[in-house]
């Protein structure tokens, strides 16, 4: 087991690895570039699952550390790699994957998705999906749609379909600003449906497919962190600078290790079950949290030269602010809060 410590690359240790950090910072945080990776990032990376789920979260960890854009836009296309895979081995019909992949189950106001079967094995999908992340650059998505008023199912479809229609919708956002989100507006798209309705939210990768959002999150800070360690060498830290810089790496070495212990529990089938989603979310938890701290940390160590002045410190900043909104912060905490009162055993009783 590769441990998921932010200081040390793991790298040396694999050189497909090595080559894809590299392949991945001269991607320059373009999408488009980071999704040419995706074949290669699949293959580098295991499933979640696997035995090896701490080297899929270090790797993707170590791609933020380079790079939170191309992260952002490979862990999708990773996660519907494992979801594939989690379908084939439940024995459920799966379409070809030599394509780029996206993942898109948020609802949102005001927009609907409904699924009605075609044929045996097809649907047809019509209606609006809100936040539809690279939409505009993947050739296929992993879609939920409802088939009735309580239940939803998971279909593939291939986006360059004529009845897929971006929907033009305003971002904004200064973070991941080339990671954009939009709407797809479908009419009567065909679909393959991806196990029966409600699978996607009851197979036990549901949960842990979170956790490599949290490793992303973690690898951004990470990013961070080396910038403040850089600080400190490059002209002799007072004292406040080093309790900045030994603040982050508590937060980062507190959050690496609950992650690794999260990777083992589901390598070892811990991970299922009633609390399996609140088990996860209480490590997304800890995890958002310490990137927060130091983000703070980074900010009060640095000052605003190198936000104004360094390109990739201030992307990177922007980039980890937006991406930690995933995160529904109290929200998800409440999760943790009713599981613990329906009894989900903790570490400290």
């Amino acid at each position: 087991m590769i441990g998921l410590s932010p200081w040390t690359p793991q790298s040396p240790h694999d050189p497909r690895l090595a080559q894809l950090l590299d392949d991945a910072r001269a991607a320059g945080g373009d999408p488009v570039a980071a999704l040419a990776l995706a074949d290669q990032a699949a293959v580098v990376l295991p499933l979640p699952g696997s035995g090896r789920t701490a080297e899929l979260w270090r790797g993707l960890a170590e791609l933020a550390a380079v790079d939170i854009t191309v992260a952002r836009s490979l862990e999708p296309h990773l996660d519907a790699v494992a979801i594939l895979a989690q379908a084939a081995e439940a024995r459920h019909a799966t379409p070809p994957t030599a394509s780029t992949w996206g993942v898109y189950a948020a609802e949102g106001p005001g927009a609907r998705l409904e699924a009605r079967v075609a044929a045996p094995g097809r649907l047809l999908l019509t209606g609006r999906k809100p936040w539809c992340s690279l939409a505009e650059h993947v050739d296929s998505a992993l879609v939920t749609a409802w088939v009735d008023d309580d239940r939803r199912i998971l279909a593939a479809i291939d986006l360059s379909h004529p009845g897929v229609e971006l929907v033009d919708e305003p971002w904004v956002a200064r973070g991941l600003s080339a990671v954009r989100s939009t709407g797809l507006q479908l009419t009567e798209v065909p679909a393959v449906p991806i196990g029966e309705p409600g699978w996607y939210l009851s197979r036990p990768g549901f949960a842990w497919g979170g956790l490599g959002v949290a490793a992303c999150w973690l690898g951004g800070a990470v990013g961070l962190a080396r910038r403040m360690r850089q600080a400190a060498t490059e002209r002799p830290p007072d004292q406040i600078a080093l309790s900045l810089l030994g603040q982050a790496d508590t937060h980062l070495t507190a959050a690496a290790a609950v992650l690794t212990d999260a990777a083992t529990a589901v390598d070892a089938g811990l991970v299922q079950g009633e609390h399996a989603w609140a088990r996860c979310v209480r490590v997304r938890h800890v995890v958002h949290d310490a990137c927060e701290a130091v983000l703070a940390l980074a900010a009060h160590a640095l000052g605003p030269g190198p936000l104004a002045g360094e390109e990739q410190h201030a992307a990177r900043v922007a980039d980890l602010q937006l991406y930690l909104r995933q995160h529904k912060a109290e929200r998800d905490a409440a999760v943790v809060g009713q599981a613990l009162v329906d009894g989900m055993p903790v570490p400290w009783s």
